[in-house]
């Protein structure tokens, strides 16, 4: 049984801080197997972030309860992504040649355009998540985090690998994911915008718009400056696709208000 799930739990680790039995990131091609759990295990994150929400919300109002759901998201992954979108932010801005972009992007230091982008990614996730009603945070934080992930494995399958396999972190699967386990992370995706697609029909669609095209923004840009993507511009990714999920929403739930 755990064999038969070792994928799901190679996902859950790699993705967020919580050391899953039975999981091991020693294979060379785990992240083959893997990528398709990504939006799942966005589903899982977005349930611990939407139950701090709702949780907070009944102690407290104001911006207390979305501070506290960004922030819990933050923990459960270890500040993953928004690590990638301060490097990406840093490399493609702070570079004037391809090489300059890579060796910004892989120092661990955050320049001033990352600490720009990280600061711009968590006041805009806080400042519209509590804008909206707790229920309706809570489902849009469920859907943009598994929709965040979805734009992960969507750029790992559409672009090259642009960094040095040599020295990446992980083995990036050359190809791209097959109907099969596509139809899988499609269906993964599907249930994280469920609680979303059934309360606010119309905010789930224009939240699925906006956080497409706030996710293409990154992919585009790292296609052209860098030749493809790395494991930051994923990171990158996912956090676009956050924002414009709850933006979106907040636009629709702002005019029906009105």
């Amino acid at each position: 049984m755990i064999r038969l799930l070792r994928p799901l739990l190679n996902a859950i680790q790699f993705m967020t801080v919580m050391p899953m039995l039975g999981a091991t990131r020693l294979d060379d091609d785990w992240v083959l197997a893997a990528r398709k759990y990504f939006p799942l295990v966005g589903v899982l994150i977005g349930l611990v972030s939407a139950g701090v929400l709702l949780l907070a919300s009944g102690l407290w109002t104001g911006a207390v309860p979305a501070t506290l759901a960004i922030l819990a998201g933050a923990v459960v992954t270890g500040a993953l992504h928004e690590d990638g979108v301060a490097d990406t932010a840093d490399g493609l801005f702070g570079g004037r040649t391809r090489e300059q972009r890579l060796s910004i992007i892989k120092d661990s230091r955050i320049g001033s355009y990352g600490a720009v982008m990280l600061v711009a990614s968590l006041v805009l996730r806080i400042v519209v998540l509590a804008s909206l009603p707790p229920w309706l945070g809570a489902a849009a934080l469920i859907a943009g985090h598994s929709v965040g992930r979805a734009g992960i494995v969507l750029v790992m399958s559409v672009l090259p690998y642009a960094g040095n396999p040599a020295t990446a972190k992980l083995n990036y699967p050359a190809e791209p994911i097959g109907h099969a386990d596509a139809a899988a992370a499609a269906a993964f995706t599907a249930l994280g915008m469920l609680w979303l697609g059934i309360s606010a029909p119309t905010a789930a669609g224009v939240g699925l718009a906006a956080a497409a095209i706030l996710a293409l923004l990154p992919a585009m840009a790292a296609r052209r400056l860098l030749g493809g993507y790395v494991g930051d511009v994923l990171g990158a990714t996912e956090q676009f696709a956050e924002i414009g999920m709850l933006l979106g929403v907040a636009a629709i739930s702002g005019q029906s208000q009105i």
